[in-house]
């Protein structure tokens, strides 16, 4: 074979395969592999005693350094007192961590009561969200509770179950936050599993295509009756891990992040502070999917 011959077949052999190059799309750029790669969000719940830790110190450089370590993207709070009264020094606690964990915030209160001097601040306790990501709503719903306020009280709707949408890297995300009944009969409990799961759906009707996440203290272990029918739309991002109460030493798990359809779970821990709160906080590594 001459060398114009050879050189005229090496030339087509590379021409074909360059043009093989140009023409298929790579498994990188493939639809099926795009799907594949989730966004990362590091979530976490921690029922923060209103800034007292498990030694009776109210000491919120502790609790900020607690959260802190947690290096989460987004925490869901319990037991926050804004101005609520000597116990936390009258501070807005959930306005202070914000500031120094350099995080938005999100309140939803359970009680807002007038102040005792006129003039003062609202005195005021319920749940609340820290996110690193810009809070783009923020409503808070009403679920049932039975008054820790009232002298008789009797089951009602009241505020306190907090929601904020996010925006995570493209990804919509409606986080939850929660605080259910403490006492031991589950009947204001059960009340309070039916209301989240309606809101929870309603909320993902207005908003088709969000990733959903409920964070908080359920006061109740995961095989407890009236968390069953929870369940059926979300997962238990903590299974397997330790015990959250009492956090000196625990022996049971109260504390929750659960997370619905599109919402991967890659680990997820419960972890060793046990002097910060009464409760030790729970944090998980998830992946959205696009």
């Amino acid at each position: 074979m001459s060398v114009r011959a050879r050189t005229f077949i090496q030339l087509s052999v590379t021409g074909a395969l360059l043009s093989l190059a140009l023409t298929t799309p790579s498994a990188s750029a493939s639809p099926s592999a795009t799907r594949g790669h989730g966004v990362p969000l590091r979530i976490a719940t921690y029922n923060i005693h209103a800034g007292t830790g498990s030694d009776g110190v109210f000491d919120l450089d502790r609790q900020a350094a607690a959260l802190r370590a947690l290096d989460a993207d987004v925490i869901g709070l319990q037991e926050v007192d804004v101005h609520w009264g000597a116990r936390s020094q009258g501070l807005d606690v959930a306005g202070e961590l914000a500031r120094r964990l350099d995080m938005r915030v999100s309140f939803a209160p359970i009680y807002s009561l007038d102040p005792v001097e006129a003039g003062s601040p609202r005195r005021e306790y319920g749940v609340a969200v820290l996110s690193r990501f810009p809070i783009r709503s923020e409503t808070n719903h009403e679920i049932t509770r039975l008054s820790t306020q009232d002298e008789n009280p009797v089951p009602a709707p009241a505020p306190g179950f907090g929601e904020v949408t996010l925006k995570v890297r493209g990804v919509p995300v409606q986080v939850f936050v929660t605080h259910l009944d403490y006492r031991s009969d589950p009947a204001v409990r059960v009340a309070q599993v039916a209301d989240t799961r309606r809101i929870m759906a309603r909320e993902q009707a207005e908003l088709p295509g969000a990733r959903q996440v409920l964070l908080g203290d359920f006061n109740a272990e995961p095989a407890a009756p009236e968390l069953r029918p929870l369940w059926a739309e979300l997962r238990d991002a903590g299974t397997g891990t330790g015990g959250t109460y009492p956090a000196a030493a625990p022996v049971k798990r109260i504390d929750y992040v659960a997370v619905g359809e599109g919402v991967r779970v890659r680990g997820a821990s419960v972890t060793a502070e046990a002097v910060a709160s009464d409760h030790r906080p729970v944090v998980a590594e998830v992946s959205l999917t696009r």
